[in-house]
């Protein structure tokens, strides 16, 4: 039996379809790529608890000028509200009473030397007399007790001329320290000294130096001490504040950093929290006494704080979160109760772990169970 062979054209077209239906047949669908995600580890550190106050500036010391001699006031040497230098003149009292009792116990002083001398010499001419028997026993005591007695008066005379001659010295008040003089009530003319209304003459704060008093709560004292330290509480807390700035009242941050003084030695009646006093060198007369600034200090210590970058936390809707990478590389959502910041960190209290990761960027694409590539961020801790 012959066989037949047929042979099928195919137009152009239909030759498109057959091909293009082969192609389909063979494709094969691409994979997902996994994104890369920058991370960073949840370290734990000891770090400081920065604490800010509102104080009030003082000045570092007061001297009060008084008078030690009373007189009419004859000139001021300094103008108000200037600074003035130790040693400089600032008052001159009317000397001429004081010029008088100088010249008053000079005389009775020559006087005494004068007594003196009789007494002496009569004294040594009884001493042969009273071996030979020419006057009493009684006689030369005397003399002797004369004698001592021209001595003492002598001594006297010579402590009163003294004594004037001091007064006169003060007729003149000079500045005992460095410093903001205040204002002075009495005028040129007006008598003064003890006893009168013009007993105070003025004011000199010592502005070198100036204060501030950081009122911390005892529980918090207590707390830092006891805990932190291992030590009951102190007046000797110098180590309890460290890094201790000065911030005006225009935000500026003052150049030069505070030391610890003292602890006040009372707790305050109405705050019921203990008072310490730092103080802020003052070289270029900028912090005024009585000014108000925050004091911003470390405030002991807070052992093992687990640390974030602040960008690695969302804050939506007074919920504060974190994307944790789970060891096989899945996002987890997760809550974390925030502390304070530390630089660029946030201290975490509750949430996460020490060794865990973290995204630090991306968080807008995360998923909860989504995989990534994770790479380790050059985000400085």
């Amino acid at each position: 039996m012959k066989k037949s062979i047929f042979f099928i054209r195919l137009t152009p077209l239909l030759l498109s379809v057959v091909l293009c239906g082969c192609k389909k047949q063979h494709h094969t669908p691409q994979q997902q790529a996994v994104p890369r995600m920058d991370v960073v580890e949840v370290t734990r550190e000891n770090v400081y608890q920065r604490m800010t106050f509102t104080s009030r500036l003082s000045a570092n010391s007061e001297v009060v000028i008084q008078p030690r001699v009373s007189g009419y006031l004859l000139a001021k040497h300094y103008e108000k509200g200037r600074p003035v230098r130790k040693g400089q003149l600032l008052y001159e009292i009317d000397p001429s009473q004081l010029n008088l009792n100088v010249l008053s116990d000079q005389a009775s002083l020559e006087a005494a030397r004068v007594s003196l001398l009789e007494a002496e010499k009569n004294y040594e001419r009884a001493i042969p007399l009273a071996e030979l028997a020419a006057i009493s026993q009684s006689a030369l005591d005397q003399y002797r007790a004369s004698f001592a007695s021209a001595q003492a008066q002598v001594r006297m005379a010579e402590a009163a001329l003294r004594n004037s001659q001091i007064n006169l010295q003060y007729s003149k008040i000079y500045a005992p320290i460095s410093g903001i003089i205040g204002e002075t009530a009495a005028s040129v003319g007006d008598y003064v000294g003890a006893g009168t209304q013009f007993s105070t003459l003025s004011t000199i704060s010592d502005t070198e130096k100036v204060t501030a008093e950081i009122s911390l709560p005892m529980a918090t004292y207590y707390a830092i001490r006891n805990v932190e330290f291992g030590a009951e509480p102190t007046y000797d807390n110098d180590t309890l504040l460290s890094d201790i700035r000065l911030i005006l009242d225009d935000g500026v941050v003052y150049p030069y950093a505070g030391k610890y003084s003292y602890t006040e030695k009372d707790v305050g009646s109405q705050s019921g929290a203990i008072v310490l006093v730092v103080e802020f060198p003052n070289p270029d007369g900028t912090l005024k006494a009585g000014q108000y600034a925050s004091v911003s200090a470390n405030v002991g210590s807070r052992a093992g704080a687990l640390l974030v970058p602040q960008q690695a936390v969302s804050q939506v809707q007074n919920v504060n979160s974190v994307w944790v990478v789970k060891p096989d590389s899945t996002l987890e959502y997760r809550p974390v109760v925030l502390g304070d910041t530390f630089g660029t960190m946030w201290i975490i209290r509750q949430g996460v772990n020490a060794g865990e990761r973290v995204l630090v960027s991306g968080q807008m694409k995360a998923r909860n169970g989504a995989k990534i590539e994770p790479v380790m961020s050059g985000v400085a801790l």
